[in-house]
């Protein structure tokens, strides 16, 4: 349940803006069936959006209908290492107007994260400070310093990992997305099929999320299966689990939609410690 392209500009204030996007993944096309071992799969890259680095400066003010688990998730966080931060603990109730803290100490830039909606993007501001100063060498002149910028992360699962956890495909169809580490990325992968169809559980689980406020994922369902793993079904129709809920491996968790994304598909990802890692490492041969 990847990386994040950062595009960087000076509003006439003369602060600089990130936009940030959640990146959608590679759409690919192709027509729906159970799926085949010779399945063709073609590239598209019409609608994949930028990816980003995990948020490692600043806060996020928590907004109704947030769950830490879906915090987490957006800016690429492993759940219990945001908790930790935050001093929060099980079960990782939060509250609106809650401040998440994703710096880790404080420091002299001021980072507001704001929340997307289903008709704004996601934007990192950050307001101009005067850099550290080095102390100077001979005689010279005082030289800033330039603070590091993160860069994305993809998790690869050791083998003898990925033997083990009782996986199972999340819906029938055609495999038209895969899991890309560099490119335009997706950050798992996409899967075909008709409006309305069954979306299911891919492992045992609790749900910890369930509604549409992760821009570009549409309706969504994440699930909890350890304290390692999570996976996410984005573009659903119909949600049919609430937040809470145990759910099994096969079990029917929504209907195949097209919110957030431009025909109907299901949209999969598993992440490992918050990190995006290939599905197909995991699923079953088919």
């Amino acid at each position: 349940m990847g990386h994040t392209v950062i595009l960087q500009r000076k509003d006439q204030s003369g602060f600089k803006l990130l936009v940030v996007a959640l990146a959608i993944g590679t759409l690919l096309t192709g027509c729906s069936s159970t799926g085949s071992s010779g399945a063709r799969v073609v590239d598209r890259n019409t609608n994949a959006a930028p990816k980003r680095p995990t948020v490692t400066s600043g806060q996020y003010i928590v907004k109704p209908g947030d769950t830490l688990f879906s915090i987490a998730f957006r800016y690429g966080w492993d759940y219990k290492e945001l908790a930790a931060r935050n001093g929060i603990t099980a079960p990782y109730t939060i509250r609106p107007g809650q401040p998440i803290r994703f710096s880790s100490a404080s420091t002299g830039t001021t980072t507001v994260v704001s929340s997307p909606s289903s008709s704004s993007k996601t934007t990192v501001i950050r307001r101009p400070v005067t850099a550290p100063i080095t102390p100077p060498a001979n005689g010279g002149k005082p030289t800033p310093t330039t603070p590091a910028t993160p860069t994305p992360v993809v998790t690869t699962v050791p083998a003898a990992e990925r033997a083990v956890g009782g996986w199972t495909w999340p819906a029938n169809g055609v495999l038209i997305g895969k899991f890309a580490s560099n490119g335009s990325l997706n950050k798992g992968i996409d899967i075909a099929g008709d409006l309305g169809q069954p979306v299911f559980a891919a492992s045992d689980g609790a749900v910890v999320y369930a509604g549409s406020g992760l821009r570009g994922y549409g309706e969504l369902i994440i699930i909890k299966h350890s304290d390692t793993y999570v996976s996410a079904y984005g573009h659903n129709r119909r949600l049919l689990v609430r937040e809470g809920q145990q759910v099994k491996a096969g079990q029917s968790i929504a209907e195949m939609g097209s919110t957030g994304t431009d025909r109907v598909k299901l949209h999969f990802e598993i992440r490992r410690q918050g990190k995006p890692v290939d599905p197909l490492q995991f699923l079953p041969r088919r």
